[in-house]
């Protein structure tokens, strides 16, 4: 190498060094201008004629932090503030429809970011669900008499509901919950900005950053028209419909079909005949992944394992059949919370002879084959529940009278009174899809008296639900007697569980069997305490260890997310309660190996020594899709269906900085603009004047132009 190329060779190395040198300083620079908060962001969902959620400015939206201690401080930024836009931080308590319409009603110029921080010391109520909850998609009865009276408290199922999960905001709200996030906000705020008010236009304040930007807007048919559009020129999406699975298990396994020719006609067997016992298993709350619907869906949840597992103990392992070819359909609904996504499409398949599907390799199930639907609503008092019908019927007066017989029974002291109600006033809950479809169809709800003031909620958690984990390490595979009580308070979570899904237990098998119940064996406790600590705190637990393969990886120290999600999203909570109910509904089968036992209606279970066991189940998915998404030339406007859909976002994150004052905005560009014009000044002279500036070499004799050689010493 020449000397001449040692030297370029050399300049490249230095300007690398340099450049990664500046790299790495400008990243270090950012760091210290920049700090992460971590949490949660509210997001945005459309369905057929709006939008709902929030979404920031598309590179992010920036307000100086303020601090809302009392209602007077909120009252600072609706006025004039000095310096806008502002990120309030708002407490729960504050966190009411009143004054985030009022921030709305002046946003965004002078409000750009709302920070919800968890500090729930002065909260009362906390929910952001309608009033009456689903009140467009359920029963329609006629002469425009309501299932609830929106108007009259009294008659509503969430007279707590603020309905902030049904508006539109035009700025992001994000939740901060971590108690360390949350001090380093207010320090912030109180170094910087908590003083001298009037003078905030000319200083440095705190500020926050938040980037949430939406893809999507107007409502789900404007969104997936552009969607399909884009789709077709080979673009991105804008929003995907919500969607995820239902689960469902029978109590006897069926027999197999022999219709497996995908163009045959789908015939039922008429005289096959099923109850079905429903419950759901999705919640929600404004903020992504935050919501564990503890009071909303999982005390149903509970109480259905518990009923499949003790029929299952009870007539299963025992062989005890059910009269006139009965079984029981055991179904989880998800996507309830949005208007009976998960229901819709079972009665909407069940009515095109499409469910279970032909993968199933089962005949299907169809209306006919339905003799009553016993659907486990919200269970908010389990003490204080009352057995719901649309009309009287022979059928509901004596399963009523079948369940208070086992409540009020003094050998098994569960001292409960199942009242009856009769008439319009239907909980919303899945049974309303059934009833929309037919008023006359035989559904009956059990259902609490409605008392959850944190529902469909951050703060319905197993606070609210009075959830102590006992951990005992005992047997929860089999009944307990009724007078064991060693482990657990009376009044504590798991033996309200116990009692009222051994009262349900008792009635059912009554139904199946037509002999009464006779044996002082109730569901085990434990099992309710080993499944809400899986639901509630770690999806690494005993109870879901064993009912998955052994080879499977273990859950993660998290509980499962149960908002239905959208297509490839987040489906633990029906992944794990699909494992569930097909371990508990399931028969050992000693003699088949492992290597056999990989397909279903076999499944290869861990157990609860972790040893392994191949068992015959009955466990299954469908889709919870609705049907307005795969009927052609849909009207998104009719109401018929769900059209729910979730937004498309790039990113979720948020930051606290410096932001620098409009002053010194102003003084930067000010500069900035002079430096460019005499910048542009010099070039302009420079290239005018070159010859008189630099020595002019014909370009013939450039190639031969050498330096003098070196005098000699």
């Amino acid at each position: 190498m020449t000397k001449l190329g040692q030297i370029e060779a050399a300049m490249i190395v230095v300007l690398l060094w340099l450049t990664g040198h500046l790299l790495v300083l400008s990243e270090r620079t950012r760091d210290k201008m920049y700090q992460p908060i971590l949490g949660a962001s509210c997001f945005r969902r459309l369905n057929g004629t709006h939008q709902t959620g929030c979404s920031s400015t598309y590179s992010g939206s920036v307000g100086v932090l303020h601090l809302i201690n009392v209602q007077s401080d909120l009252e600072f930024l609706l006025s004039n503030p000095p310096a806008p836009p502002y990120a309030p931080l708002i407490p729960p308590h504050l966190f009411t429809r009143a004054n985030m319409l009022r921030l709305k009603a002046v946003g965004p110029s002078n409000i750009s970011v709302v920070l919800l921080i968890n500090k729930p010391e002065k909260m009362t109520s906390f929910s952001h669900e309608l009033k009456c909850p689903n009140q467009y998609s359920g029963l329609k009865l006629a002469d425009n008499i309501e299932t609830c009276g929106a108007k009259n408290e009294a008659n509503t199922w969430n007279r707590w509901g603020t309905g902030l999960l049904h508006e539109d905001f035009p700025f992001p709200i994000y939740y901060i919950a971590d108690g360390e996030e949350i001090a380093k906000l207010v320090n912030c705020f109180e170094k910087f900005n908590n003083f001298d008010y009037e003078s905030h236009v000319l200083r440095s304040l705190c500020a926050v950053e938040v980037k949430s930007f939406m893809s999507a807007a107007v409502n789900t048919e404007v969104c997936m028209r552009r969607t399909n559009f884009i789709n077709n020129l080979g673009g991105t999406k804008y929003c995907d419909p919500l969607e995820g699975r239902n689960v469902y298990a029978t109590l006897y396994p069926r027999n197999p079909s022999d219709q497996l020719n995908a163009d045959a006609a789908r015939t039922i067997n008429a005289n096959e005949k099923f109850i079905i016992v429903s419950c759901h298993l999705d919640t929600t709350s404004m903020f992504d992944g935050v919501g564990l619907g503890a009071v909303d869906s999982l005390l149903s949840l509970a109480t259905l394992i518990q009923v499949a597992h003790m029929l299952h103990l009870l007539l299963v392992r025992k062989n005890k059949p059910a009269i006139s070819q009965r079984n029981v359909l055991f179904v989880v609904f998800n996507g309830e919370s949005y208007d009976y996504i998960g229901s819709q499409r079972l009665v909407y398949d069940m009515d095109h002879l499409d469910f279970p599907s032909r993968a199933a390799q089962s005949k299907p199930i169809s209306f006919e084959n339905i003799e009553f639907l016993l659907d486990i609503g919200t269970l908010d008092d389990v003490a204080n529940i009352k057995l719901h019908t649309l009309n009287t019927t022979p059928l509901a007066q004596k399963l009523l009278q079948q369940l208070n017989s086992y409540a009020q029974a003094p050998r098994y002291g569960f001292n409960l009174n199942i009242q009856s109600n009769v008439g319009y006033s239907i909980p919303p809950t899945s049974a309303q899809s059934f009833l929309r479809r037919d008023d006359k169809f035989p559904a009956l709800i059990l259902n609490g008296v409605p008392s959850n003031k944190f529902y469909h909620s951050i703060y319905d958690d197993l606070y609210n639900v009075g959830f102590s984990y006992v951990n005992t390490s005992q047997d929860y595979m089999s009944l307990t007697d009724v007078n064991d009580m060693k482990s657990f308070a009376t009044d504590s979570l798991q033996m309200k569980v116990r009692n009222i899904s051994s009262i349900v237990s008792m009635a059912l098998y009554e139904t199946l069997t037509g002999d009464q119940y006779k044996d002082m064996m109730v569901a085990n406790p434990i099992l309710t305490d080993e499944f809400f600590y899986c639901f509630l705190q770690s999806s690494d637990c005993p109870l879901f260890r064993a009912a998955s393969h052994p080879k499977s990886p273990r859950g993660i120290p998290l509980p499962p997310m149960r908002y239905i999600s959208v297509l490839g999203g987040s489906q633990e909570s029906s992944g794990w309660t699909y494992r569930l109910l097909g371990y508990l509904l399931s028969l050992p089968q000693k003699t088949i190996a492992i290597e056999n036992c990989t397909q279903l209606p076999l499944y290869y279970f861990a157990g609860v020594n972790g040893s392994g066991e191949c068992r015959l189940t009955t466990q299954n998915y469908t889709t919870a899709l609705s049907p307005a998404f795969i009927i052609e030339d849909y009207d998104w406007r009719s109401g018929q269906y769900s059209t729910w859909t979730e937004s498309t976002w790039s990113q979720f994150s948020a930051r606290i900085f410096l932001r620098p004052s409009n002053m010194h905005e102003i003084t930067t560009l000010s500069i900035g603009i002079v430096v460019f014009i005499i910048s542009f000044c010099a070039i302009y002279i420079i290239s005018s004047r070159w010859e008189a500036l630099f020595e002019d070499v014909p370009a013939s004799n450039a190639a031969n132009f050498r330096l003098p050689p070196p005098a000699a010493c």
